[in-house]
């Protein structure tokens, strides 16, 4: 009867037919009785592929996109789940997985590492920071919590309702900004949101417990049981294979540099459309997993490690052998290429070091192989898998028809050593293909490549190479903050002959495109900030005339491509329009009386001259003398002024010119009087 010879199938990720491959997922027998019409509808590309490490750099927006799911630690963005504005303030809620995870390890913005300070507000980098930028995590309990937030903006179309259980997500707030600080808080539009992340919690063999794991077998039996995947249930499942397989990944192994690290461990992110069996296989290669239907019809797992062979064929029990040396240049290879994804480059794919040597003398054939699978965080582990491709691409091929009773176990096993000399003197098998039982003829036919027994020995010192240059991720210096700041007080004549000063803000010129903003403003606050901008390449600006005699404080800044630099520091400067002091008063005098004195004075014949500034001691000395009082006048006149309310006892005045910004000639001294 067709198809009744197909009684167990080996699946392999590494040299099985996808044929084989789709069987498990379709029910092994099944698939064996219903004929190549319903194997061609299975095996029919509708589905789409497994994202690359780069596809979860952006977050999609689409009415109803389908599910993710992240195993292991991964990058990537989401899924849109909520965009709308309010008051100036853009509110994203952004879900990246369609399950509970474990952690958000990582935040970025435009693929620029972020610090989130507390309520969830950006600290660091600083436009963010400035901008206000909000990041609240919600990781798909069970049973969830609204974005308040959220709830508290749009009450009309969100309520506490609205948790999102199950559904690991984020919101993201980005408050608007004044238009000229737009491209400083925001220099590359709104931001895009994505994050390292701690995926599902996977359930452990060896102990029954559930948690978070990096563990490559742990993640393939996850998958075999989820609906996502293989649909079957932990009793379909042999654990015991599987707990072995996760011990095998547990394992440490020593890298190029002596570190120390798990063997098979990883992590990457799919979606629920996508075909089952690629998403397998990619766990299948990364692990060196075999996972196969056992006699009880259990789903057995072989562990990536080489296991010496239990069955042994020798030539009485072997029909017939066809031995393929492999040495054509259309099959063999001459270097294994591969990639992975670099997790201190932000989780990028990287090349790693090329296996073999493509570059072969006289030879000008392309005889390569590439190993590029998403769930490789290690280069290590990358070269380890380019090393096992290589020898299993270059190994001799054989195919054998064998007596049933020896060799009636070989569909559950991963490696059988044959002893048939001349051709195979005391070889290991490695079966790449299912095996076929006949019970006709009570044979079995099998296919394999012929593999050393240190197939999975790796010396990390002198095998593993040096890593691909690593991509140095240049960061945004932003636009310089001036140097050399220097800020003038100059005057000028203006209308009516009387002189206005200005300030002449200075710098150091660095680039052409560079426009520059001075800004000023009283020292005291009682008028805001004004400023002005340079031209183009210009080094110097002025700024509006200044009130006389006031102190102000000045700073500036640079502006290229529609950001700025921070300010300077500020320069304190008080505008003062006549800096020359007017000429000294004369006939100076003072005279007493009941709690007053009276000063009297005739004013410099001085074209600058403004008034006068009235000063008294007890003692003869200026520099401790008290200001009582100033009297505006006009040059070359007599003048006077009555000071009342003083104590008794003798006083010494002193009269001191001014000009309109109050610089003052040299004080005269007028002598004593007696307060009575």
């Amino acid at each position: 009867m067709p198809g009744l010879e197909t009684l167990a199938l080996i699946i392999s990720s590494l040299a099985t037919t996808t044929f084989a491959a789709n069987a498990l997922y379709l029910g092994t027998y099944a698939l064996a009785l219903g004929g190549l019409a319903y194997a061609q509808m299975a095996l029919a590309p509708d589905k789409p592929a497994v994202p690359k490490a780069d596809d979860g750099t952006f977050n999609l927006k689409q009415n109803v996109p389908s599910l993710s799911y992240i195993l292991g630690w991964t990058k990537k963005g989401g899924d849109y789940d909520f965009l709308e504005e309010k008051r100036g303030t853009a509110y994203h809620i952004v879900v990246p997985a369609a399950h509970e995870i474990s952690a958000y390890i990582q935040h970025y913005l435009h693929d620029e590492k972020v610090t989130l300070g507390l309520g969830g507000l950006v600290s660091a980098p600083s436009n963010f920071s400035y901008a206000g930028v909000k990041i609240l995590e919600r990781k798909g309990l069970p049973a969830e919590t609204a974005y308040g937030e959220i709830v508290t903006a749009f009450p009309e179309i969100w309520s506490n309702d609205h948790r999102g259980d199950g559904l690991a997500s984020i919101m993201m707030a980005c408050p608007g900004v004044d238009q000229k600080d737009y491209m400083a808080a925001y220099p590359n539009q709104m931001p895009q949101w994505s994050a390292v992340i701690a995926g599902a919690k996977l359930y452990d063999p060896r102990n029954g417990t559930t948690g978070f794991s990096r563990n490559l077998a742990r993640m393939r039996l996850w998958h075999l049981t989820h609906p996502v995947g293989g649909k079957l249930s932990l009793s379909d499942m042999y654990l015991p294979d599987f707990a072995h397989a996760a011990d095998v990944c547990d394992q440490t192994v020593t890298n190029r540099d002596g570190g120390s690290e798990a063997r098979y461990y990883g992590g990457f992110w799919f979606r629920a459309n996508n075909d089952p069996t690629e998403v397998g296989r990619i766990m299948d290669q990364a692990a060196e997993l075999v996972i196969f239907e056992r006699p009880d019809g259990l789903v057995g797992c072989h562990a990536g490690e080489f296991v010496e062979p239990d069955i042994i064929l020798t030539k009485n029990d072997i029909i017939s052998v066809n031995l393929d040396g492999n040495t054509r240049d259309t099959s063999n290879v001459l270097a294994v290429f591969g990639r992975y994804v670099r997790l201190d480059l932000d989780y990028n794919l990287a090349d790693a070091a090329i296996y073999g040597n493509p570059y072969v003398d006289g030879d000008d054939t392309e005889r390569t192989k590439t190993i590029d699978n998403n769930a490789v965080q290690s280069h290590n582990h990358v070269q380890r898998l380019q090393k096992i491709a290589f020898i299993r691409a270059n190994a001799p091929r054989v195919s054998i028809r064998a007596h049933y009773e020896p060799a009636e176990n070989v569909s559950y096993r991963r490696f059988v050593r044959v002893r048939y000399p001349p051709k195979l003197d005391d070889v290991i098998i490695e079966i790449t293909e299912t095996p076929t039982l006949s019970l006709r003829n009570l044979t079995v036919d099998f296919s394999g490549i012929i593999v050393p027994a240190d197939l999975y020995v790796f010396d990390a010192a002198t095998e593993e190479g040096e890593p691909g240059n690593d991509v140095i991720l240049v960061e945004n210096g932003g636009v310089p903050t001036p140097t050399g700041f220097n800020v003038e007080i100059r005057t000028r004549i203006v209308s009516g002959g009387t002189k206005a000063a200005y300030a002449l803000g200075t710098w150091t010129h660095v680039d052409e495109p560079l426009t520059y903003e001075f800004s000023w403003q009283p020292t005291d606050e009682s008028e805001p900030p004004r400023s002005i901008n340079a031209e183009p390449g210009d080094d110097e600006v002025q700024s509006a005339y200044l009130e006389d005699g006031k102190a102000y404080r000045f700073r500036a800044r640079a502006w290229g491509g529609g950001t700025d630099s921070a300010w300077t520091d500020y320069v304190v400067r008080t505008a003062i329009a006549d800096p020359v002091a007017p000429g000294v008063v004369t006939g100076a005098g003072l005279t007493g009386g009941v709690g007053q004195v009276n000063f009297a004075w005739t004013s410099p014949n001085s074209p600058n001259y403004f008034g006068a500034r009235l000063y008294i001691n007890t003692a003869n000395i200026f520099g401790t003398a008290t200001l009582v009082g100033t009297e505006y006048g006009s040059p070359a006149a007599l003048d006077a002024r009555v000071i009342t309310g003083l104590s008794a006892g003798t006083k010494y005045g002193f009269i001191q010119a001014i000009n309109a910004s109050g610089v003052p000639a040299a004080a005269v001294a007028t002598g004593a009087a007696t307060v009575s």
